[in-house]
């Protein structure tokens, strides 16, 4: 028999949910985000859970992100079944967000997109030193979804614009600096810390105080002036000019990593990005990217961005728009506008 997708049990007053699709690292599905939102539910009133704990099986990785075949075959086509994922993948997300309990993520690997939707969410989110941390979604002419238009402006300064243009990868010393995730332990502390946790499962935030190790110095901390000044401006157009204008070899690289994405991705993602840092609630946010993801997805840029990157992997798109000046106000405003009210995306009730 085939094991399931995701695996769920509770033990020792925690409500475990296991991420079981390691050839895959884990990407989500819809069957998957169903599974993980009915045990949450069915454990939110349930006095024998005290805690969530997600983690995944094997090591290669937490959850590379979502199932990006499925969702552009999808939005070849009606974008349906695209819909239909992140409808659930989003409510998932939401019910994480205002979860009642502790929900702990073990985030042990490469983590990105949908990963990071499912731990952001959470109150303990746990780097190791095989963490990988990335939104890497405008190299695929997408952008960061799955609460990233809320999740990102919230960071330090300019650092979520920065890491949602560029998509750069950071490593957990980053991670834990910047509260993206809130403890560091190493890898072979974890089974200490789940065995810890089942003999007190109501507090993970102190059983991970208490086994937490030095990440080390963050990278990232000596261009932190850099981006809040760089990264600042409301157009990418400008952003563009600053980098160039700064001329630093690190600014220079930063506007040749840009160059190489999608300039519709990039334009969506920061509008996203400021839009998102005036809400509040995340619910509204959400329904912003519901809205975007199932217009998105059938756009040329996606689909030859998941040709590219996905299926071909010659790493060479084609974007139409190719440059900036392509993409209009008007472009935007119409992947950002309402649907009919029936169509909208809502919460769990």
């Amino acid at each position: 028999m085939t094991e399931p997708e995701v695996l769920t049990r509770v033990a020792a007053g925690i409500g475990h949910i296991t991420l079981n699709r390691p050839k895959a690292l884990h990407a989500l599905n819809l069957g998957m985000c169903e599974a993980m939102t009915a045990a949450l539910l069915s454990w939110r009133d349930d006095p024998a859970v005290q805690s969530v704990l997600i983690d995944h099986a094997g090591e290669r990785g937490f959850c590379a992100g979502g199932d990006i075949r499925m969702i552009a075959e999808s939005g070849a086509g009606d974008a349906s079944d695209a819909k239909a994922f992140f409808h659930a993948e989003y409510r998932l997300n939401h019910l994480l967000f205002d979860y009642p309990k502790p929900v702990t993520a073990l985030v042990d690997g490469i983590v990105m997109g949908g990963g990071v939707g499912i731990s952001e969410p959470c109150a303990v989110r746990i780097a190791t030193e095989r963490t990988t941390y990335a939104m890497p979604e405008t190299g695929i002419g997408l952008f960061p979804d799955v609460g990233g238009g809320w999740f990102l402006p919230r960071l330090p300064g300019e650092v979520g614009t920065w890491l949602a243009l560029t998509g750069a990868r950071l490593k957990a010393a980053d991670t834990v600096f910047l509260g993206i995730h809130t403890h560091y332990l190493p890898s072979d502390a974890l089974e200490a810390f789940r065995a810890i946790l089942a003999t007190d499962p109501a507090y993970p935030a102190d059983v991970a105080e208490g086994l937490e190790a030095d990440h080390g110095e963050a990278p990232i901390e000596p261009h932190l002036a850099a981006i809040d000044r760089l990264f600042a401006h409301d157009t990418v157009e400008a952003i563009f000019e600053a980098l160039a204008a700064d001329g630093s070899d690190w600014a220079l690289a930063q506007l040749a990593v840009l160059k190489t994405k999608s300039p519709q991705s990039l334009k969506v993602s920061l509008r996203q990005l400021r839009t998102g840092r005036d809400l509040t609630d995340f619910a509204e946010n959400m329904a912003m990217e519901y809205r975007l993801g199932g217009r998105v997805v059938r756009t040329h840029d996606f689909q030859e961005g998941v040709r590219a990157v996905v299926i071909d992997k010659d790493n060479a798109p084609q974007w139409s728009p190719a440059d900036l000046a392509g993409v209009s106000e008007a472009d935007l405003d119409a992947l950002f506008a309402p649907l009919p009210d029936d169509q909208e995306w809502t919460p769990l009730a």
